[in-house]
């Protein structure tokens, strides 16, 4: 849930004081829909902060650029890593020369990539004063890391003296991790920003708030940053850690993705992050020529899209690119399972009849335009596991949902508080949802009051368990149902993953479980007892999973969309 704001609505490329006309221009704009909360790899986890994280930082391992289905493939790593047989020794190699953006932590010299770099932000995500919402992922994985969480406390200098047992640089290109018990999933959170290497150097010029502070090795490097209005990156001229792919397997735009095969990258100059939240000024935007790629709005579907699926003739005759995008993003309705009124067992028949009493299908109608697919299981298409022909224990009925609340003690509302809607952002969307969200419970006399919030501020209230009712969602940071399941997991409680609170032995004992186990029928059974433990229980209630129709400009070159890709922007070019 943290991560978004709305997926891929938040990557949108937008040229700098360009019209089609002029396509000499080698600076892409890119709105976002939303503030930027943070610019820190530990901390940052919503789509709008790692649209600029994933462009400056590295990793030791990203994502293939054009296969599919995804594999993973060396970055700041010179190789795959050596995984000893008993699954518990990870050994990595680190390539040579790669140089940091200049920072005046570096006293004018130049600071290269070592092994040791990555020791630092695994400590940082280890470190209390940090509160970093990637813990998680290490959290009683790595040997001895909780023994350095709770040694260092708050207290910098043990921060800098103590170590991890578990981890090791035995020389500047090779970094060792030592597991606690087996953990497939680690090859992933190698891939993921949190995992960053950070210079101590860079800790102890910014007193580890970087927030507003960004030092990487990626291919731009932070220029500005306006928290309220944007951030300017530019194309970092030593970097030398990437080229174009030279093949790809199932390649959507034919040979014209391979013209660039092994070329150094990145192609552009800059790009100027800015925030614009207005699904109609994006519109205009593009339409002007403004703006190269667009997620379509609702409100302007007839517009782009003919009544066959296809682009609309006015569109094509703009040299306009369509693409039909589907995606590891998904939604639902969330309880804050620790709140005395919606929360626990005594409340969950107001969550039962909360989930018969909204139309869903008039929700995807009116807020995807029949775009998004409705949800059947807590699990996304396209991860191993998921069924098709699952159905939810729950559907539209107001009669229904009208009996659970009274034979709950609450017929027509009465004797219930006003529930507190928190809203994700301050959009015109975010507020016509809330709204719809309002009016539906209202039919069955449970009142809502919404509340309005910027991202950040909806994030930190996420963070603080300070939230009764909202909308969540989540995109995949990895292809497997432990990256879904983990959201419900009791130890992933704020400032982890679990925003809900939920909590049930049962399923976390699963989950120890199912976190080992390969694919395959044996893991989906696992899958499938963890899904009956949340329906029972109702932390959520699902809605649909996102499908996206994409715009773009006949002059971006290299477009592939990707809900796991969050680096593209070094493959894109313009002409």
């Amino acid at each position: 849930m943290l991560k978004l704001q709305s997926l891929v609505l938040s990557v949108l490329l937008f040229i700098t004081g360009c019209t089609r006309k002029d396509a000499s221009d080698n600076i892409l704009n890119v709105p976002l829909t939303g503030e930027i909360s943070t610019l820190d790899p530990a901390n940052s986890y919503d789509t709008v902060s790692n649209t600029i994280v994933y462009q400056v930082y590295e990793q030791l391992f990203d994502y293939h650029y054009l296969r599919r289905p995804y594999q993973l493939q060396p970055l700041l790593a010179a190789e795959m890593p050596q995984i000893s047989d008993d699954g518990l020794t990870y050994t990595i190699k680190i390539k040579t020369g790669v140089p940091y953006h200049a920072d005046p932590a570096f006293k004018g010299k130049t600071r290269i990539l070592k092994a040791s770099d990555f020791i630092t932000q695994i400590k940082r995500l280890a470190w209390k004063p940090t509160n970093s919402n990637g813990w998680w992922l290490f959290d009683g994985k790595i040997k001895g890391i909780n023994e350095f969480r709770d040694a260092a406390g708050d207290d910098f200098e043990k921060f800098k003296s103590l170590s991890i047992s578990g981890v090791s640089a035995p020389d500047d290109q090779t970094l060792v991790i030592k597991l606690n018990e087996p953990y497939p999933q680690m090859i992933y959170a190698m891939a993921m920003g949190f995992t960053s290497p950070m210079p101590l150097e860079v800790l102890e010029e910014y007193g580890n708030d970087l927030s507003r502070h960004m030092v990487g090795t990626g291919p731009f490097y932070l220029e500005e940053v306006q928290p309220l209005s944007g951030v300017k990156v530019k194309k970092f001229k030593d970097y030398k850690n990437s080229t174009y792919p030279t093949k790809g397997d199932r390649i959507a735009h034919g040979n014209d993705m391979l013209s660039d095969a092994g070329k150094q990258l990145p192609f552009l100059d800059a790009i100027d992050f800015k925030i614009i939240k207005e699904d109609q000024t994006r519109w205009l935007n593009f339409r002007a020529g403004k703006i190269d790629l667009l997620v379509v709005p609702k409100d302007n579907f007839s517009t782009a899209v003919s009544a066959d699926g296809g682009l609309t003739d006015e569109l094509k005759q703009e040299n306009v690119q369509l693409i039909i995008g589907p995606t590891l993003t998904y939604w639902w309705l969330e309880f804050n399972m620790t709140d005395s009124v919606v929360g626990g067992a005594k409340n969950l028949a107001l969550r039962k009849a909360i989930s018969h009493a909204i139309d869903f299908d008039k929700y995807i109608q009116v807020f995807t335009n029949n775009v998004g697919q409705k949800a059947n299981s807590i699990y996304p298409p396209g991860i191993p596991g998921y069924d098709p022909a699952k159905r939810l224990p729950y559907s539209y009925n107001l009669e229904l949902a009208k009996e659970i609340l009274s034979k709950a003690g609450h017929p027509d509302g009465k004797g219930l508080p006003v529930l507190k809607f928190d809203v994700r952002g301050t959009s015109a969307r975010n507020r016509q949802e809330s709204q719809f969200i309002k009016s539906e419970l209202s039919k069955i006399g449970i009142e809502v009051e919404v509340i309005m919030n910027t991202f950040p501020a909806f994030l930190e209230k996420a963070r603080n368990g300070k939230l009764q009712f909202w909308q969540g969602g989540w995109a995949m940071d990895y292809p497997d149902a432990e990256n879904c399941l983990q959201l419900l997991v009791t130890k992933n409680h704020p400032p982890g993953p679990n925003s809900s609170y939920f909590s049930n032995p049962k399923f976390d004992k699963y989950f120890e479980q199912l976190k080992l186990m390969p694919e395959g029928p044996d893991k989906w059974a696992v899958m499938e007892k963890m899904e009956e433990i949340v329906h029972l229980e109702m932390p959520w209630i699902m809605q649909y999973y996102a499908r996206n129709y994409i715009l773009h400009q006949g002059r971006l070159k290299n477009f592939r969309h990707s809900d796991l890709i969050f680096n593209y922007f070094k493959y894109l070019k313009v002409q």
